[in-house]
């Protein structure tokens, strides 16, 4: 494809029906690609069976164009761009289930915390079969962890100190614990554990998964839940680097081709993920891209080439020698004259008129 056409697809490329537009976005900031992205999600966890863990946290896709809900994080390598809530399966980085972020009234209509709203949604269609959700300090709460036993799912994740279900020992800045060690705080359904990592920092995790914690036979005394949590926990930002990693994003200045954008890429890592385990091949992720973009680029290669087999017969079937010949040499051309319809060449017509000079006198 040459680089005008791609830029003039960039150009006019849409994603829905502009007429239709207006009333959507009255109840979707996200109308402009929605159908697009929840189809790309229904398709996604409609191929793919997870393992027993699952992990759930946030991406945030750079992006600096004109969009309502751009976010600013510090923190990320990219600081802006729209942030998505994603959830990953830990063992292969296959991409479950996520939406976007529009906004802090994202929740509003349930009455329940932003975070426990985007872990029940995004592990809604995995609930009840005994798998194990890891998450950071964001989401993970006493209620939240209570909803999902209830479920048959357990939660194990860090938590923050100034969660109010915690004892007052854990919310104190400053404590009389030892390096290394280990202090654990159990209900009827969930158990906490205190680990001082290092002399200034203390380490909170709450587990609805592990009743009895053992503690490693180390120099460090790692607690087993400590252990799994950092086993667990990279699923979705190893997702994020390898996306980042291997993109197809390009320049533009509207948000919805960016997302669409992110849409190719996590596709391509789950197309990538059920390949190797579909065929039993050990292929790498860079391989396997460029043997698609291949693949992909095949049909349009076979039409083109059909397409300018077809002109060059029909312009062998109507080019033909000039039949006037008055100042030329039996060059070859397609133009007619309009009053005799003989063949002429460019010597041999008027500049004004397509008309021969023989007709002319």
């Amino acid at each position: 494809m040459c680089r005008d056409k791609f830029k003039e697809i960039l150009r006019f490329i849409r994603f829905d029906k502009k007429n239709e537009r207006s009333e959507r976005l009255k109840t979707d900031k996200f109308a402009l690609i929605s159908r697009i992205w929840t189809k790309f999600i229904e398709n996604s966890q409609a191929c793919y069976i997870p393992g027993e863990n699952i992990t759930v946290d946030e991406q945030l896709f750079s992006s600096k164009a004109r969009c309502p809900f751009t976010q600013y994080m510090p923190n990320k390598p990219s600081k802006f761009g729209i942030k998505f809530w994603l959830a990953a399966d830990v063992r292969s980085k296959y991409l479950l289930n996520g939406f976007p972020y529009l906004g802090k009234n994202e929740a509003s209509g349930s009455n329940i915390p932003l975070s426990e709203f985007v872990v029940c949604k995004l592990t809604e269609p995995y609930l009840g079969c005994g798998r194990t959700i890891t998450t950071d300090n964001f989401f993970t709460s006493l209620s939240l962890a209570k909803k999902l036993r209830a479920n048959k799912t357990s939660l194990v994740g860090t938590i923050r100190s100034n969660r109010k279900e915690l004892p007052q020992i854990a919310k104190a800045k400053k404590d009389k614990m030892s390096r290394y060690s280990t202090k654990l705080y159990k209900t009827e359904a969930c158990t906490l554990t205190m680990y001082k990592s290092k002399a200034n920092k203390k380490v909170l995790l709450l587990s609805s998964k592990h009743r009895n914690v053992g503690i490693a036979k180390n120099e460090k005394r790692v607690p087993e839940t400590i252990s799994f949590y950092n086993n667990t926990k990279y699923g979705v930002d190893i997702l994020d680097q390898m996306a980042r990693k291997y993109s197809t994003k390009a320049g533009s200045r509207r948000w919805p081709v960016h997302a669409f954008y992110n849409i190719l890429d996590l596709a391509a890592i789950n197309a990538w993920v059920i390949y190797k385990d579909v065929t039993q091949v050990q292929m790498s992720r860079k391989e396997f891209l460029l043997q698609l973009a291949e693949e992909l680029s095949g049909n349009y290669d076979n039409e083109a080439k059909s397409t300018s087999t077809l002109s060059n017969i029909q312009n062998i079937e109507n080019c033909a020698n000039c039949q006037v010949q008055v100042s030329c040499n039996r060059n070859r051309s397609k133009s007619v004259c309009s009053k005799c319809n003989k063949k002429i060449c460019g010597k041999c017509i008027l500049k004004t008129k397509y008309v021969c000079k023989k007709c002319l006198e």
